[in-house]
């Protein structure tokens, strides 16, 4: 047992604390008895043993880009509170720690550092510049788990992983390994997604669509011939440089005129065809003269539509798709910074007028171009239009689609995302277990129809994105992450070996595997045919452990031979799809028997891990491919469970992000208000998938002043703290805000120092702590001396509602927790100890709880199921209270029992590894809480009056009452007396004239010893509010009864809940205008 401690580490008797909490004081001493005793550890079970015991949370590995922010704390907090849980159920339980690489994020945030210093990126070699990037990760991973372990998570942290090192980085080269040969990764020429800032490609899931204003321009393009023109509406006018043909819906009257002939596109000079397509919008009066349905006739887009579309396939991804049906060029005139060029397969249209537009950024060459059409009396009209642009989610700068040579995953084969569909719970997916070609095409695997989401709404998220999934691309043009582990060459066909050169003329652009001598030496060997005749070869190398003392031979001897390895890295996403195999030592173990000495047994053990718990924007980022990565390499699921939990966002409705720079650290709040405070008031936004506005404020570091900081718009259009600040006391004086640090833009130094950020949400939970900590104290008060043995008397009614309602709020605790629903969690605790405990038990027993052994062990009792049901959630409150209260565990039975049978609590030297109550279901007496609810009604009622009449607290009253009333006073055992501050209890008929009425339960109860106070108006004022209130409850309760519709379908006990309530209010009603009569007749 852990020696009780006074807020200032000197060891105190039981029941000495201090009279407020200071978490600043106690957190750290908390953290490090845990972290000494190592109470976190998992281990896995032992070979061939059950594992059906086993608990595990693997966390989302947060970016090493920055410090974690509120948004964080907040997923951390609900899986916290779910290993707190479940490790005091007696759960074998695991949370696995670690931190992302984050492959642009991370890369851009250094160069961003970089060019402040005045250097770039090509000033260095790549490995003189990685070593730049993981000394930025060796510092923010650093302050990662030092954030974690100041918020109470209690990870373990001996296991901490990182997606690039060795355990993880083997994980890597074996998957990409596998679908390489098994033909599921392979290089193709595509339109991607690329971010002009980052200059890489982007997954599709990787673009964020935003709705922006812009334009729509109407641009005239002349027929070649001479005769005439067509006019396109375009968003794009810088594009029109690499146009290769016009395309009209070949149903719109004007296609058959226009067959066969060519346009000439502005500027380049450019001859291209008509073409006829399908896919092109019919404008709206054309489609009403075709007689088309209201579809298409109401269609948005016809409303703004030429008829003719320019068609750019290089440049936009429907183009593309038309170019594809009609063999048509491709013409890209961007280079990877977005700029205007020659040099990325622009070769033809080069007029000296095009030229003039080259070197040019996107956004200046829309401008100009624009103005070229006007000049020349092509632009034919502009109108307003906002429309959706896909931005990237690392840099939020507009997308360009872009033509390129990249790796991808062939995630819509089935083996992938039919696999993925077919983990989905049945229910959840909507279909029948058996139902579903492919699943009748598939052997059945380990995990069928196991996955399940909570809210079950976001099924339909990730069944959408299986259905319709694009293959992955996996390439990203970085030097930070993990390299793709292949390398090529590229041979003209009459150089290459006669076997070599028969499989790749078969393979046409396709990636065809052939033996080798690579593939005698464990490599994998894929050829394709490039569009010029020559050939590619391919060869991947598979992971070092698995060719041993081959593995620098084989690289030095392919590059020998003129094989060069790909420099692009994969993307960051691939390495996190493989975080439940990987942080587990997935493919071997034994491979790092270092950092995993257990061997197979913790893959055994934790994977399928228990629940993932993140945010809905990366089901299909990370969850969907978690999946499909588990299944395919271990046929089994990541995880059974899915919680998806809401964003937390600024005062502004703007998600918390590192790379916005608007989050707020979690250390500001702990130092506010403390761990325990931010946890409690997390768990308690936690209202289902409702994103949480969190509005901060700034103290000031020259004042301590709290306040509201100015705001200013980023380039991203996003408002965020303006990065330099005026003291609201001084405005001589300075600083500087995270945002402003996070963005590079201010640094902070003594006359300008960083404010904190701090948040009023968090003032309620601070309380909370505060009110459990003196209630504690208070209690212990209660418990020092314990009584004589022969004061242990039997449970009064107060002392067995107390039981009962902490009976009660177990179930709905551990009910809440087992269905991730956190609010409830909190708010059920809230009451207990607020409500419950500190406003009706504490104050109940203060009169008799010293002379009682009894009611001293059911004290004792209660305050350790609180605590222990508040751990979770309040892990550092609690642990700070625990060895107070169990330094007095004297005061239990001999055999150590609570003194209430049915409710086992086992001693523990730490809260934190303590068992769960262990609470019998026949403590639930409803009974008394029937009874006690009644008590609580007439003291609120005696209450209510004294304060209406301004009745000193310590003046004690006279209460006559009905005979009903007078036995439940008497069964509450001097309760009511205590509480509502009555001097004597007696019958109606004992009550003198002029006694004031009280209207309970239909009877009228009488106050006398107040006749001294008798303010005659006053109280016809009173009695007529209670008379006007009861009138209005009684037609309303009459109304419902009138209304046939609810007596008919509502649910038969609301229906006599309703009529029960109307015979009471009718009751009162009647009491209160019986006083009213009394009052006048008095009174006259």
């Amino acid at each position: 047992m852990e020696e009780p401690r006074s807020q200032d580490a000197t060891p105190t008797s039981a029941g000495t604390l201090a009279k407020s909490y200071s978490p600043a004081a106690s957190e750290p001493e908390v953290r490090e008895a845990w972290a000494r005793h190592r109470d976190f550890h998992a281990e896995p079970a032992d070979a061939g043993g059950s594992v059906e015991e086993a608990f595990s949370v693997l966390i989302p590995p947060p970016n090493v880009t920055a410090a974690l922010h509120l948004g964080h704390a907040f997923n951390n907090t609900l899986q916290d509170v779910l290993v707190r849980y479940h490790r005091m159920k007696g759960d074998r339980t695991l949370w696995m720690p670690g931190t992302d690489h984050a492959g642009i994020a991370t890369q851009t945030v250094v160069e961003k550092r970089l060019l402040r210093q005045g250097k770039r990126r090509t000033d260095f070699s790549r490995s003189a510049f990685i070593e730049q990037v993981q000394a930025w990760k060796d510092e923010y991973e650093t302050t990662i788990l030092e954030q974690l372990s100041e918020m109470g998570c209690s990870c373990d942290f001996d296991r901490t992983r990182f997606t690039m090192d060795p355990v993880c980085a083997d994980a890597v080269r074996e998957a990409f390994f596998r679908l390489f040969d098994d033909g599921l990764v392979y290089r193709g020429k595509r339109l991607v997604n690329w971010d002009p800032a980052t200059r890489t490609a982007l997954a599709d899931d990787e673009v964020e669509m935003r709705d922006v204003p812009g334009h729509m321009w109407y641009l005239r393009y002349p027929l070649a011939d001479g005769d005439g023109f067509v006019t396109v509406a375009t968003t794009r006018p810088e594009t029109m440089l690499g146009d290769t043909a016009i395309a009209i819906n070949p149903r719109d009257p004007r296609a058959a005129g226009l067959r066969g002939r060519s346009v000439r596109v502005p500027i380049t000079d450019r001859i291209v065809p008509i073409v006829e397509d399908d896919y092109v919008v019919l404008p709206t009066a054309v489609a009403e003269e075709l007689g088309l349905g209201p579809e298409a006739i109401n269609d948005p887009k016809a409303a703004l539509a030429t008829g003719f579309l320019k068609v750019t396939p290089a440049h936009d991804p429907n183009d593309w798709e038309i170019g594809l049906r009609h063999e048509l060029p491709v013409v890209n005139v961007m280079a990877p910074d977005g700029s205007i060029s020659t040099e990325h397969g622009w070769s033809d249209g080069l007029t000296e007028e095009a030229r003039g537009f080259v070197g040019l950024r996107r956004e200046d060459a829309r401008t100009a171009i624009v103005a070229w059409f006007e000049d020349h009396g092509q632009l034919e009209s502009v109108r307003d239009h906002e429309h959706a642009v896909g931005h990237s989610y690392r840099s939020h700068v507009p997308i360009e689609p872009y033509l390129s040579d990249q790796w991808y995953v062939r995630v819509t084969d089935d083996r992938l995302a039919g696999s993925a569909l077919r983990s989905m719970d049945p229910d959840q997916r909507g279909v029948d277990a058996a139902d579903g070609a492919e699943a009748a095409d598939a052997p059945p695997m380990s995990g069928d129809g196991g996955l399940r989401f909570f809210p079950d709404r976001y099924a339909k998220t990730f069944r959408n994105w299986h259905e319709n999934i694009r293959d992955w691309c996996i390439s990203r043009q970085l030097w930070w992450g993990h390299r793709i582990p292949v390398w090529s060459r590229i041979v003209a066909a009459e150089d290459a070996d006669a076997s070599i050169r028969d499989v790749a003329r078969d393979a046409g652009d396709e990636m065809i595997a052939t033996e080798s001598v690579w593939t005698t030496r464990g490599c994998a060997h894929r050829v394709r045919m490039l569009g010029d005749g020559t050939i590619e070869e391919t060869v991947c190398v598979p992971r070092p452990s698995t060719l041993g003392d081959d593995a620098e031979a084989v690289v030095s001897a392919l590059e020998a031979d003129g094989f060069e390895q790909d420099p692009d890295v994969l993307d960051t996403w691939f390495s996190s799809a493989l975080w439940p195999l990987s942080t587990m030592g997935w493919p071997e173990p034994a491979a790092h028997a270092e950092a995993i000495p257990e061997g197979n047994r913790l893959l055994e053990t934790f994977n399928p891990s228990s629940v993932l718990c993140t945010a809905r924007e990366i089901i299909t980022l990370w969850v969907s491919r978690m999946v499909m990565f588990n299944r395919y390499f271990e046929a089994a699921l990541p995880f059974r469970d899915v919680f998806i939990h809401a964003m937390i966002q600024d005062g502004h409705g703007q998600k918390m992000s590192k790379s916005l720079g608007n989050g707020v650290d979690p250390r500001d709040i702990i130092e506010s208000h403390g761990a325990d405070a931010m946890r409690f008031t997390l768990a308690q936004l936690s209202t289902g998938s409702q994103d949480v506005r969190m509005p901060v404020d700034l103290v000031c570091p020259h004042s301590g002043e709290t306040f509201t900081p100015a705001f200013v718009r980023n380039a991203a259009g996003y408002q965020v703290s303006a990065p330099v600040q005026k003291s609201p006391k001084d405005p001589t004086l300075e600083m500087v805000t995270s945002y402003g640090v996070a963005t590079g833009e201010v640094e902070s130094d003594d006359e300008r120092p960083l404010a904190r950020n701090t948040s009023s949400r968090f003032d309620a939970g601070r309380n909370f702590c505060n009110k459990l900590w003196n209630a504690v104290r208070f209690g212990l008060s209660n418990l020092e001396s314990p009584a004589e043995a022969g004061g242990d008397g039997p449970p009064s009614l107060v002392d067995r509602w107390i039981v009962s309602r902490v009976h009660r709020t177990e179930r709905l605790v551990a009910a809440s927790i087992d269905g991730y629903q956190f609010n409830p969690y909190a708010e059920a605790m809230y009451d207990l100890v607020w409500r419950d405990f500190c406003d009706w038990y504490l104050e109940a027993v203060k009169p008799t709880v010293r002379g009682d052994l009894g009611q001293q062990r059911r004290l004792h009792a209660v305050l350790d199921s609180i605590l222990r049901m508040l751990q979770p959630v309040c892990p550092f409150l609690t642990e700070t209270l625990w060895p107070h209260l169990h330094r007095l565990e004297g005061i239990r039975g001999e055999d150590g029992s609570t003194g209430i049978e049915g409710l086992s609590l086992p001693p523990a030297d730490r809260c934190a590894i303590a068992a769960w109550p262990d609470i019998a279901d026949a403590l639930h007496d409803p009974e008394a809480e029937a009874a006690f609810e009644r008590v609580q009604a007439l003291v609120a009622a005696i209450r209510n009056l004294r304060g209406e009449r301004q009745v000193k607290p310590k003046r004690r009253i006279t209460l006559h009452a009905s005979a009903s009333v007078l036995a439940l006073i008497e069964e509450a055992d001097g309760v009511v007396e205590t509480l509502a501050g009555l001097a004597e209890v007696g019958g109606l008929e004992a009550a003198p004239d002029g006694a004031i009425p009280l209207p309970f339960e239909g009877d009228q109860l009488l106050i006398s010893d107040l006749l001294d106070a008798v303010d005659v108006e006053g109280e016809r004022k009173r009695l007529q509010k209670t008379i006007d209130g009861k009138r209005k409850q009684v037609a309303g309760f009459q109304g419902k009864l009138g209304n046939a519709g609810y007596v008919n379908n509502a649910k038969p006990e609301m229906v006599e809940e309703t009529r029960r309530k109307l015979v009471e209010a009718e009751a009162d009603l009647a009491a209160a205008e019986a006083g009213m009569a009394a009052l006048t007749s008095e009174s006259a």
